[in-house]
């Protein structure tokens, strides 16, 4: 969420100042939807001045039934920028990388990322998965730079925060849910890994085994569910949270625009506090990709070690 972009949204081209002019108080609501929501306009606008790049739509596809529609929109481009960013730092740095093999250690960003990414190894990887753990470090240092730029693209002027998305974050936990699944498949073979669904106490009677099942392989299934959901509703929530709590100091400027002498203050108090949280959240942007990643390393080495 970027201040510019949001000044023009509040401004709505002078919607609502023409609502404020005409004694109607300017639809918030309305405003705040247009920004957070999905759409098919990417706006470089500000203050009504600018141009606004419209996305192409394209015919939709009908499967079993089904429509889909596969035409771009404002956060699928962010997406694809967030990939081309992960392309463009890493792809450098693993060259750099592979030279100090050959050549002199690496410096400056290659270095800086060796030293992060040898941190992900030892202090999230290896020491959530255990044995077999190195495997997973390039999916879950994919997880946190992707999310992680996302959620400053959202920061950035004109920008947009896919992970403030709700099938953005789902799609990111339903991928992650799938690698917790198969890893579990391929640590602990068919009948460990039913084990974890069907789950049976040891020491009870036939009886009590059976009851205990009716009971248990519901709450287990629930569990698996769980995991994920807890991903996709955390990232979503504290991403959309945010932004919304700076569109809406921002709307204060417009709600109280014919107070008289007092909306100069008001207007100066709501910038102070939209700068302190946009500070914030930087923070929260690199907080919840460390979660979302760690997390991820934690509900595999669960399953690994089912015991």
């Amino acid at each position: 969420m970027s201040l510019m972009p949001a000044l023009r949204i509040f401004q709505g081209g002078g919607a609502a100042q023409g609502a404020a002019e005409a004694g109607e108080a300017p639809d918030i609501a309305g405003m705040l939807m247009h920004h957070l929501l999905d759409g098919s306009e990417i706006e470089f606008e500000i203050l009504g001045r600018g141009f606004v790049i419209h996305l192409p739509h394209w015919e939709p596809i009908h499967v079993f039934g089904l429509t889909i529609d596969l035409s771009p929109t404002k956060h699928v481009v962010f997406i694809l920028l967030a990939a081309l960013l992960c392309l463009a730092v890493f792809l450098p740095v693993a060259g750099a990388i592979r030279k100090k093999y050959t050549d002199n250690a690496p410096s400056g960003l290659a270095n800086a990322m060796e030293a992060l990414i040898v941190y992900f190894r030892d202090e999230i990887v290896r020491r959530n998965i255990g044995h077999g753990a190195d495997a997973y470090t390039g999916y879950i240092l994919s997880l946190f730079f992707f999310i992680l730029f996302m959620n400053l693209l959202g920061l950035v002027p004109f920008g947009a925060t896919a992970t403030g998305n709700f099938f953005v974050t789902g799609a990111l936990a339903l991928v992650t849910l799938v690698v917790v699944e198969i890893s579990g498949m391929r640590a602990l073979g068919f009948k460990g890994y039913m084990g974890t669904i069907f789950f049976i106490p040891a020491g009870l009677s036939p009886p009590m085994k059976v009851l205990m099942l009716i009971i248990l392989t519901p709450v287990e299934l629930m569990g698996k569910i769980a995991k994920p959901f807890a991903l996709m509703v955390r990232l979503f929530a504290n991403m959309m949270a945010g932004h919304t709590l700076v569109l809406s100091l921002l709307g204060m400027i417009f709600l109280f625009a014919a107070v008289g002498p007092a909306r100069h203050a008001i207007a100066g108090a709501s910038l102070a506090m939209v700068w302190a949280i946009m500070l914030l959240e930087v923070f929260v942007a690199l907080l919840q990709a460390y979660i979302f990643a760690m997390l991820t390393a934690v509900f595999i080495g669960l399953i690994r070690h089912a015991h």
